[in-house]
């Protein structure tokens, strides 16, 4: 009780109360964002037109999210946390403020990348924050309150933009967020003030240069794996590969590629985590409805288990991790998330009852709940003063690519099996057995993580 009630007083003491509660709004407010932008975005085409660059309504996010995230950690260690995060935020709102007020589907696609810029910078220097601005025995609370700050967004997020979308028009579901945006991130600047730049090194243009460069090849990748060409497929990938593959070994530190131990294994870990749950979770909806022949609601359940396993999962780390073994937490939560995929691909079958997805996306939630906030709890406390932008620029990036590479590894891989000529079970089966595999290589990564918290900073 008392661990507990030192801990509390960490994050809600009077000295950061404004910056909790500040970074928990502006994470919130960019959740229902991201959220909601996949809820409005038919309404967008039928209203603007411009069906063709659908896609580059995230894909310009994500890309954008890319060099913002590189170049944003760096700054920060230079010039103080709250120079990038008032860029960002000014960024993500004025980036609301032209999707909302787009007179095409071009403008929609600037507006998204602009949000892209901002929030980026915002989550680098949430985690930045969480490793500089408070002591070691409340950062996995805070890590696990970050991780709710998803829930509410996640559970009424997209009903609520519907709703909006419907009787209002989606264009307010950009444009009443930008003033929620930018309250919530008054608020957290009061706290993010009080952090002085500390004496790391800053960002260069060769770092600068290396992001622009990670994008445009992770750009090229997306668009060769998601290509049904052969031909435009094969220049993508053997163009955007070498390309973005020395940018990305030149931004993360030295050893992540290779699992070296401690930080670079914890990131590696991170990045393999995030390919296998969101490369299958990608999937879980079509599993349930075009193979089972469920409602879209029965897939939102499942959907919705797992957020609220993940926050669960978040929890359970805050509470275990400061007196437990970090690896054996980070393996249990991979494990778990490895059975969870696993026991979706059994739904497939017609004779295994549809409830179990939900129990298995829920026990795949609980995993990456328990083994994201850990991972991440290893990089922060690890990152050397004044580096910790640094740390948290190599944590997002392995979470953006995590996530962008599994879904479009998983999409190419749908495309692929579906032409010729298998079923939608045996290509979601295809994709779950490659997420298992990959979570497997996470796993083997953990064997180099620390088991125990490094030697408490003074604060």
């Amino acid at each position: 009780m008392n661990e507990t009630n030192h801990e509390l007083s960490g994050v809600s003491a009077r000295s950061r109360r404004s910056l909790t509660v500040g970074l928990l709004l502006t994470i919130s407010a960019t959740a229902f964002e991201a959220l909601a932008v996949a809820t409005v975005l038919p309404a967008t085409v039928v209203d603007l037109g411009g069906l063709g660059l659908y896609g580059w309504v995230f894909s310009g996010f994500m890309l954008c999210n890319l060099v913002s995230i590189a170049v944003s950690g760096r700054m920060a260690d230079q010039s103080g946390i709250a120079r990038p995060f008032v860029g960002g935020s000014a960024l993500f709102v004025a980036g609301l403020m032209i999707a909302g007020l787009a007179p095409s589907m071009l403008i929609v696609v600037v507006g998204r990348m602009a949000q892209g810029l901002g929030a980026g910078a915002i989550s680098c220097v949430s985690y930045m924050a969480v490793a500089r601005g408070y002591p070691a025995s409340a950062q996995p609370r805070m890590l696990a309150l970050l991780s709710s700050a998803w829930v509410v967004p996640g559970l009424i997020g997209p009903a609520l933009a519907g709703t909006v979308s419907d009787y209002v028009g989606w264009r307010w579901v950009f444009l009443a967020l930008a003033p929620l945006t930018a309250i919530a991130a008054c608020v957290a600047l009061i706290g993010l003030r009080q952090l002085a730049p500390q004496d790391g090194a800053g960002p260069d243009s060769g770092q600068i240069a290396l992001a622009i460069q990670l994008a445009i090849g992770t750009a090229l990748a997306l668009i060769g794996v998601e290509s049904h060409s052969v031909g435009l497929t094969a220049v993508c990938v053997l163009v955007g590969v070498p390309l973005g593959f020395p940018a990305l070994r030149g931004l993360l530190p030295v050893g992540t590629l290779r699992a070296q131990s401690g930080t670079p294994a914890a990131i590696a870990a991170l990045g393999l985590l995030n390919f296998a749950f969101f490369g299958a979770e990608a999937f879980v909806p079509l599993s349930l409805t075009a193979v089972r022949g469920q409602p879209a609601m029965v897939a939102g359940l499942a959907l919705t288990a797992a957020t609220l396993a993940w926050t669960a999962g978040a929890w359970l780390q805050a509470r275990l991790s400061l007196r437990r073994d970090r690896r054996r937490l980070s393996r249990t939560g991979l494990t778990l998330t490895a059975l969870g995929i696993a026991g979706t691909t059994s739904a497939l079958r017609a004779e295994v009852p549809v409830w179990i997805v939900a129990i298995a996306w829920g026990a795949a939630g609980l995993g990456i709940g328990l083994a994201y906030s850990t991972l991440t709890l290893i990089v922060l406390e690890r990152a050397t003063k004044g580096q910790e932008g640094t740390a948290a620029t190599a944590l997002q990036l392995a979470n953006v690519l995590g996530v962008a590479l599994g879904t479009g590894v998983g999409g190419a891989t749908l495309g692929l099996v579906t032409a010729a000529g298998q079923s939608h079970a045996f290509a979601i089966a295809t994709i779950d057995a490659m997420m298992v595999g990959v979570a497997g290589l996470g796993l083997a990564a953990t064997k180099h993580l620390p088991a125990r918290p490094p030697e408490a900073r003074g604060y």
